[in-house]
């Protein structure tokens, strides 16, 4: 007799990069967890969202209940997903204006984040933007993201080993390591959440 092995629910995963600097750090992050989860985390599919072309939010561009084009089609980017994979720097203690921005257009009503789970990563100086991933966590309060809350993910990219390449990409094997136990963890955070 032949025995069928049933697949898991495929996890679509939106990651969003709060910086838009082309080699960023944190967009470095991202892009080494979809190649991570390409390899090491079946059942999850990781996609990059470009938020470089959204508008500064004005409800004055809202149309007769439509959004502009980029937005619709970023709100609808984010409506699929099943989770939220956010990568961002940390500016002034908070998030970056890119990264509010995203958040404050897909939170518009509908409010297409709620019920997502989400998690943070973050490079950035000594303190890794903690500050930033800690103010986006109250945010994701209101806008009802359920962000996983162990392992935490920070680098202080000027602390020895050397952790990226000169165009923004994850180089340091235990960084990486480090970003697949997250990557790990909201794979079965989100299981979890959407239940049987």
């Amino acid at each position: 007799m032949e025995s069928t092995v049933v697949a898991g629910p495929m996890i679509k995963v939106a990651a969003i990069c709060g910086s838009l600097r082309k080699a960023s750090f944190n967009g470095g992050l991202l892009r080494s967890a979809i190649k991570i989860c390409e390899e090491s985390v079946k059942g999850m599919q990781i996609e990059l969202i470009d938020v470089s072309q959204l508008p500064m939010i004005n409800t004055d561009l809202e149309v007769d209940g439509r959004f502009p084009p980029a937005v619709e089609a970023f709100r609808q980017k984010v409506l699929e997903a099943d989770s939220i994979l956010f990568a961002s720097p940390e500016y002034n203690y908070s998030v970056t204006p890119p990264l509010k921005n995203a958040i404050d257009w897909a939170s518009r009503p509908p409010n297409v984040w709620a019920d997502k789970t989400a998690a943070i990563v973050s490079s950035g100086g000594p303190f890794g933007g903690r500050r930033a991933q800690y103010h986006l966590r109250q945010i994701g309060v209101f806008v009802d993201l359920h962000f996983i809350n162990k392992p935490e993910f920070s680098v202080n990219r000027f602390e020895p080993p050397t952790k990226f390449d000169s165009e923004g990409n994850l180089v340091d094997p235990e960084t990486k390591e480090k970003l697949k136990q997250v990557l790990q963890a909201l794979h079965r955070f989100t299981l979890r959440l959407q239940g049987p």
